[in-house]
């Protein structure tokens, strides 16, 4: 079972195209104001709206209200939520019309142990970084994500790129890994050449690694 992609932070038709051609299984559309990588909800639609079947979206949400989230999804056509902020458990819990993912932030004390009250269909690691709730390109200690796998389908994120995603997805062997800022221009543009070479990348390392049963 091959490592899943997600390109978090599209931006146009051109960018999510390119994505999937280069053989990204979901698009990441950020529906936070304060991001540099915010996207209207119906300008994400218009995007999804062009795409061909078969294609996960996924909206991402940092502290906001169940009833927006639910509306910003029906609006944009999204089906998957990612919830990226200080989101509660019990939070969680109570949106169980939709998917969710849920994303942590690891730093100094975090517990592997503490991702299975969230009760997800998959938990994102991120670097923690303060005042920040992602994005930043920084990675954390990998070993994290390996212990978390027990507790949860994992995607990694946190500082992903060109150089470094080959060692990741054959390191921890992670269900699904999550890139950004890593495949940039700057923020809020991809950079389409280094969105090619990433997907080359993760390709190789696909490639390299045995067989040791189904990914978690």
């Amino acid at each position: 079972m091959r490592v899943k992609v997600k390109i978090c932070g599209v931006s146009s038709v051109e960018e999510a195209l390119c994505a999937l051609d280069c053989g990204a299984d979901a698009l990441g559309f950020n529906f936070w104001p304060q991001s540099l990588r915010y996207i209207a909800p119906r300008e994400a639609r218009a995007i999804i709206d062009r795409l061909p079947p078969f294609i996960s979206c996924v909206g991402v949400f940092v502290n906001e209200s169940s009833e927006r989230i639910i509306e910003t999804a029906g609006i944009a056509g999204i089906h998957i939520v990612q919830l990226h902020g200080d989101e509660s458990p019990e939070f969680c819990r109570a949106m169980d019309s939709l998917k969710l993912i849920k994303a942590l932030r690891v730093g100094e004390g975090f517990e592997p142990s503490s991702i299975a009250r969230f009760g997800v269909s998959a938990v994102l690691l991120d670097t923690n970084i303060k005042g920040s709730y992602g994005g930043t390109g920084r990675r954390f200690d990998w070993r994290v994500a390996t212990e978390a796998k027990q507790f949860s389908r994992i995607i990694l994120a946190g500082g992903l790129n060109i150089d470094n995603v080959a060692e990741a997805i054959t390191t921890v062997k992670p269900f699904a890994i999550d890139v950004c800022s890593g495949v940039e221009a700057e923020p809020g543009r991809k950079d389409l050449d280094k969105l090619r070479r990433f997907m080359r990348e993760v390709r190789r390392a696909t490639s390299l690694m045995s067989d040791e049963g189904p990914l978690m």
